[in-house]
C-alpha cells in the first residue's frame, strides 16, 4: 500500500482565523545520506510534508519518530526489500497538483505511466502538460512517485533530483535499462 494522502483545504483570503487563535505548527525536518545523494525529510503534525533534494527552508532540525520511520523505509528501498510505503503524507498544493499526486499513488513499483496515462487517470486526457507542472512540484519525492512518469515516447523527463536519479530510481525498481 502506497501512504496515505491527507486533504489539506486550499487557502482561502476570507478565512483567516483571528490573530489571537492561530496556532504555528512546528514542521521539522533530518537530513538522510542515501545512496542519491542528500534527502531531506520534513514533518509536520503527524504527516510527511515533504521529502526534497534540497534544504527545506522553515523548519527545525531534528529526527522525529516519523521522520526515523520514513528514512528506515528508504534505506529498506534502496536496499531493495521494499516495494511500497505506509506513511501518512500531507503535501501542500493546488486542489489540481493534489489529484495529480494521488494518481502518482497508484503506480506501483517497478511500473511506469506516461504524463497522458496520468491525465486520463484523473479524468482530464489533455492534462498532460498541467500534470507534467503538478508532477514538477510534488514536495514528497520517492513515496509519491513521480518518478515513475516517463514521457510518450518512453524517454525520461524532468525530476527535481535530476535525471540521474530518476533513471537509479527506475533502475532500482527494475523498469529501466
Amino acid at each position: 500500500m502506497q501512504g496515505t494522502m491527507a486533504i489539506v483545504p486550499k487557502h482561502r483570503a476570507d478565512c483567516h482565523p483571528p490573530l489571537h487563535r492561530m496556532v504555528t505548527k512546528m514542521k521539522y525536518s533530518y537530513t538522510y545520506d542515501s545512496p542519491v545523494g542528500l534527502i531531506y525529510i520534513a514533518e509536520s503534525d503527524g504527516a510527511i510534508t515533504d521529502v526534497m533534494f534540497r534544504p527545506i527552508e522553515g523548519t527545525t532540525e531534528q529526527e522525529t519518530p516519523l521522520i526515523s520511520r520514513a528514512i528506515e523505509m528508504l534505506r529498506e528501498y534502496f536496499a531493495g526489500t521494499r516495494r511500497e510505503f505506509d506513511l501518512p503524507l500531507n503535501p501542500a498544493g493546488t486542489e489540481f497538483q493534489k489529484s495529480a499526486w494521488k494518481a502518482l499513488l497508484t503506480i506501483t513499483h517497478g511500473q511506469t505511466k506516461t504524463y497522458k496515462q496520468q491525465a486520463e487517470a484523473i479524468g482530464n486526457p489533455k492534462a498532460c502538460r498541467a500534470v507534467g507542472a503538478a508532477n514538477g512540484k510534488n514536495p514528497i519525492n520517492i513515496f509519491i512517485p513521480c518518478h515513475r512518469v516517463i514521457g510518450a515516447n518512453k524517454t525520461l523527463t524532468g525530476y527535481g533530483g535530476g535525471l540521474e536519479v530518476k533513471k537509479f530510481l527506475l533502475e532500482l525498481e527494475g523498469h529501466y535499462d
